[in-house]
């Protein structure tokens, strides 16, 4: 690697760290703690390339990019943030930088983004205005791989006029990500219109969603649960579309091509919705949000009048290592319930024990239709959290994540149905009484005994 990079960050360590990393690289490096520095360098025409942190004590990296490329076209700036929310994905993508990676970064990762960016010659675009944008009501937040990756993919595909489907289980927010998509689009300031069953249910249906969405944007909202004449429908409008027709999406709790395949879906609507697919994880899949999303309810309850509480670490714990089959939503509503139903400011384990023993604990068995084995099942669950990772690979340990997220359910199913029987349970298992034991206390299994053998 060859070249000069500057760097800005106000954290001395990871100033540090890149500068150690960089110069063992063969760069040269100039690092500092202030953006007005940062921007006095890149006058002086310093530097093949930017490292900037958003939040900085003297101003935002964001708000310098425009700057940079009107001054500097064509020097790359990649982002690090530790804002990690959709917004900050979105508004680096909307400033044209390089690349983002949300704090912590894997250092390697950052290291061939680097090499890529000093080797690649970009056409800086024009600066474009941006409007001032609330986020507090965004529950899109998250910084594990996987959700960075989603980050990037809607960043990129916002402003093209692909057809976008998304997929995902109930309550990981596909809708959102739809109106996401188009709330940050060139499309923004026009219509965005949800059809479902309803509204598709009639003849004149289409022309009326039409005519309410001029040239904004559409949202078929679990297409996969439509019935041959909507598809029919959908399949019709969008053939009559001109040049300035709306943008489409779809949503989908089903494997469309599955259905496809046994004859339950289109397969001219399946082609016709499936420009770009977004697949949107399940809060199994990125169990370390969960602090993230936990703090964003209890702020959002805080401001819709409710107490303050937090919880007490025991507490959280066994909130995190919930199946969570409900998602996002679920985690929501939990987490308010939470907080009117106490009056302590602290969340005690005892109470969050108590309204999640009151909900289903058993993960939906992700994929798959009638008839299909487990194995492929969890094949396909796989191959889609590989996939959103953006070609870059998981964090390490992912054997033990995975054997975790199989044992815990596999050992409470078994427990239940042997009446909370440790030996029996055992037995059904086929493994050491003590080594269940064990397992119980390592993955924090709730055992109730009870008459119940099967």
């Amino acid at each position: 690697m060859d070249g000069t990079v500057l760097v800005a960050d106000d954290d001395r360590t990871i100033r540090t760290v890149l500068t150690q990393a960089l110069t063992r690289a063969g760069c040269k490096v100039h690092a500092t703690s202030s953006l007005v520095t940062l921007m006095r360098w890149v006058e002086e025409g310093k530097g093949d390339l930017v490292i900037s942190d958003v939040i900085m004590p003297d101003g935002n990296g964001l708000d310098q990019l425009p700057k940079i490329a009107e001054e500097r076209p064509g020097l790359p700036v990649i982002v690090i943030s530790a804002q990690n929310t959709i917004m900050t994905a979105i508004q680096a993508a909307e400033a044209d930088a390089f690349d983002y990676l949300p704090k912590p970064f894997d250092l390697p990762d950052l290291m061939k983004r680097a090499a890529r960016a000093l080797e690649v010659k970009r056409r800086a675009p024009a600066p474009r205005p941006k409007e001032e944008r609330e986020s507090d009501d965004l529950p899109l937040v998250g910084r594990t791989p996987a959700m960075q990756a989603l980050y990037r993919l809607v960043a990129r595909v916002m402003n093209t006029e692909l057809p976008v489907l998304i997929n995902g289980e109930s309550g990981t927010g596909k809708s959102l990500i739809a109106r996401a998509i188009h709330d940050f689009s060139d499309r923004r300031t026009l219509p965005f219109v949800v059809a479902g069953a309803a509204e598709l249910a009639s003849m004149d249906g289409p022309a009326a969603i039409l005519s309410r969405a001029r040239n904004g944007s559409i949202l078929f909202d679990e297409v996969g649960d439509l019935d041959e004449e909507a598809q029919a429908r959908i399949v019709r409008m969008l053939d009559s579309f001109t040049d300035n027709a709306p943008r489409v999406m779809a949503t989908s709790q089903a494997d469309l091509s599955h259905r496809m395949e046994s004859g339950t879906f289109r397969q001219d609507l399946f082609f016709r919705l499936g420009g770009v697919t977004i697949s949107v994880p399940s809060l199994r899949e990125r169990v370390d949000d969960i602090p993230l999303l936990a703090e964003h309810f209890l702020g959002r309850a805080e401001r819709d009048g409710m107490p303050l509480r937090r919880f007490e670490p025991a507490a959280f714990d066994l909130v995190r290592a919930y199946s969570w089959p409900g998602n996002v939503r679920q985690l929501e509503n939990t987490i308010r319930r939470l907080v009117v139903t106490g009056s302590d400011e602290t969340i005690s384990r005892a109470e969050a024990e108590l309204v999640l023993g009151n909900q289903p604990a058993v993960e939906p068995l992700v994929g798959g239709g009638d008839g299909e084995k487990l194995s492929a099942s969890v094949a396909k669950h796989l191959r889609r959290y590989f996939d959103l990772h953006g070609g870059v690979l998981p964090p390490p340990g992912l054997y033990q994540r995975i054997l975790r997220e199989v044992e815990t359910p596999l050992i409470e199913i078994a427990l239940d149905a042997t009446g909370g029987n440790q030996a029996k349970c055992a037995d059904l298992l086929g493994i050491n009484r003590n080594t269940l034991r064990k397992k119980i206390t390592d993955l924090d299994i709730r055992v109730t005994r009870r008459r119940k053998l099967m």
